[in-house]
């Protein structure tokens, strides 16, 4: 939109069937997001208007929230569906905070799908091999990319706590100071799109997806999540004495009654099930345990006043609004029926199989299709329809025959 025209107000208007379409560009039926898919209304948030310091033209981005005509939320939106979740909480005089950790691999270009994923040539004339977690060593060559980073997260107002290489070959990952959870899904859509745009500038290839490499970690999008209450701040995890409350099991039982159901939330796409089933401190599990990496819930190592709850499924590709408002609808479930989690497990243990999560995007689209809890907390229409989506992207999948396939099964008798 020109910018007169958005200063002027005009409405952009969008069809109701865009928000279910697929990521190879086709919708599933329209019964699924109206038959006449008629018009939602882009308003945009004042408070996610930004210039967009990597442009070399003045251009803006609006974050937007898409409402029916009449003026309530499309049911369609997962902006929309997180902020139903927040409003729920604080009905009861409950805010919740979140804090994301968001990882990426940065590859030089990649113009050969069937080829894999490379990292950048570094100044060396090599490239990276792997051994370079947590490492300082700029011979990757990639020190002005994550500078022009830096300088456009402090022009969007988009404050970062740490920033690290990762375990993975060229692998880092960007932990967001925590906050209101909308404001942090928007800061991470935000910070993800401009890590690609940046990228571009610099002749490489920044992928979000849950594992691009094989035989390396994955990229998770870890959510960190507690609640105080509204007014006096207070962390309602904790209480006088620093002990856990019964709020706190809650939120636990209502975050383990969910993750099975809402495991394709959190992991979208094919690809983010090789995260899981190969995992590399990726649990598919909804075990929960003190600071165990291999628990799908990790109560991190802190003082009662940071005590919080760390969902360790979604993964880098899942949707930030959707990941969000699906892990705090779970453990608000929790709390209002006080659900009692299992018992803590520590060191390495064997997934007992009703804590066990779908491990393909099958098997997680049936699970959320069957789930009465998903359609109760973000209601039919959106759950048909996520599911109508995300199976014509199962669909294109099984279309192709993969290189494995070929190189594997074509000798078989």
């Amino acid at each position: 939109m020109t910018a007169e025209g958005f200063l002027e107000g005009r409405r952009l208007q969008l069809a109701r069937g865009v928000l279910l379409q697929c990521i190879m560009g086709g919708y599933p039926a329209a019964r699924f997001y109206g038959s006449d898919d008629g018009d939602l209304a882009l308003v945009a948030d004042p408070a996610q208007i930004h210039p967009l310091p990597w442009s070399d033209e003045p251009r803006a981005f609006a974050i937007c929230d898409a409402d029916e005509l009449t003026g309530e939320s499309s049911n369609l939106s997962t902006r929309g569906q997180l902020k139903k979740v927040i409003a729920r909480y604080a009905s009861l005089g409950l805010a919740p905070v979140v804090a994301t950790e968001l990882e990426f691999f940065v590859f030089a270009p990649n113009t050969d799908p069937t080829q894999p994923f490379q990292p950048p040539v570094g100044r060396d004339g090599r490239r990276e091999d792997g051994h370079s977690a947590f490492s300082v060593s700029s011979n990757n060559g990639l020190r002005p990319f994550f500078s022009e980073v830096y300088k456009c997260m402090a022009a969007l107002g988009l404050p970062r706590d740490t920033f690290m290489h990762e375990m993975g070959v060229s692998q880092f990952e960007i932990n967001l100071l925590h906050g209101d959870p909308l404001l942090l899904a928007d800061q991470t859509f935000l910070f993800k799109h401009l890590l690609k745009e940046v990228a571009l500038k610099h002749g490489l290839t920044v992928v979000c997806m849950a594992k691009p490499l094989a035989h390396t970690p994955g990229s998770s999008m870890h959510i960190h999540q507690s609640i105080v209450e509204i007014g006096s701040g207070k962390n309602v995890f904790s209480d006088a004495d620093g002990q856990p409350t019964a709020m706190f099991r809650h939120f636990i039982g209502g975050q383990q009654a969910g993750m099975a159901d809402f495991t394709a939330l959190f992991a979208p796409n094919v690809n983010s099930y090789q995260r899981l089933c190969h995992p590399f401190a990726s649990p598919n599990n909804a075990c929960w345990s003190h600071d165990n990496r291999a628990a799908g819930l990790r109560i991190p190592a802190s003082s009662p006043v940071a005590r919080r709850v760390e969902n360790r499924l979604p993964g880098a590709d899942a949707n930030p609004y959707l990941a969000i408002a699906a892990s705090l609808a779970a453990g608000l479930y929790g709390i209002e029926h006080e659900l009692e989690p299992s018992e803590a497990i520590q060191g390495e243990f064997d997934v007992p199989d009703h804590l066990s999560l779908p491990c393909t995007l099958h098997a997680a689209l049936e699970r959320l299709k069957r789930s009465q809890l998903a359609k109760e907390l973000f209601g039919t229409e959106f759950i048909e329809g996520y599911v109508a989506s995300k199976t014509m992207e199962l669909t294109s999948f099984f279309d192709e025959i993969t290189p494995w396939e070929r190189r594997v099964l074509a000798a078989q008798a």
